[in-house]
């Protein structure tokens, strides 16, 4: 009898516990539909916000830039990623003709055969290690200024991405613009409609135009 008028008493306090998690959930909807509906009201110079614009929005709102479409389409970035891309396969192109060079310095060496004493022997050894370590000199060499050039490239990629984007964000308003693509994509979920990619496309593009003599 005790144990019935406790888990009657138990049940009526968890019943009562339920109710206010309802209550508290139904208030915390009710909050979220109508600051999400102060969206609408007023831009912050006090005109009237149009629907969905990010002015009235009373929440963060995030948009996101995906950097491999910039990378293919806006003109500036494309064709400097071309130009880095032909200097890297230079290089290792040039890398991999001083060494077919050597091989082939090295067969026509050792057809001589018999006739090669120690001496030619140790001197063209010799020769081949030095070769060896000029061809190595000269990639890393290249490939450190290569890596000086694409350092600066980005430098100046992200410089006029901020330049574009303070001035971009002064009419949207968005709390935050991340950057997605290869590498890059930690976002579980993306709304298409938040991608403003093609207006970063076409503004750095029209931007370049403009700055170009």
């Amino acid at each position: 009898m005790l144990f019935l008028y406790t888990n009657q008493k138990f049940m009526k306090q968890f019943s009562l516990i339920l109710n206010i998690i309802l209550l508290l959930a139904v208030g915390f909807l009710y909050y979220l539909h109508f600051s999400g509906n102060r969206r609408n009201i007023k831009n912050p110079d006090g005109t009237p916000a149009k629907p969905g614009s990010c002015a009235a929005v009373s929440i963060p709102v995030i948009a996101y830039v995906d950097q491999d479409s910039l990378s293919n389409n806006v003109t500036f970035i494309k064709n400097k990623k071309d130009e880095l891309e032909s200097e890297q396969k230079d290089i290792q192109n040039d890398y991999e003709n001083a060494y077919r060079v050597l091989e082939k310095q090295k067969d026509d060496f050792l057809k001589k055969g018999n006739a090669i004493t120690q001496q030619e022997a140790d001197q063209f050894q010799a020769g081949l290690m030095k070769s060896q370590q000029e061809i190595e000199a000269d990639k890393q060499n290249r490939t450190q200024i290569l890596a000086a050039k694409n350092a600066k490239f980005l430098e100046e990629m992200q410089g006029r991405m901020k330049d574009f984007l303070d001035g971009y964000n002064k009419q949207k308003k968005y709390t935050y613009i991340l950057a997605t693509g290869t590498g890059l994509d930690y976002l579980f979920y993306k709304d298409s409609t938040l991608n403003i990619t093609q207006d970063i496309v076409n503004g750095l593009n029209a931007q370049i135009k403009t700055d170009t003599p």
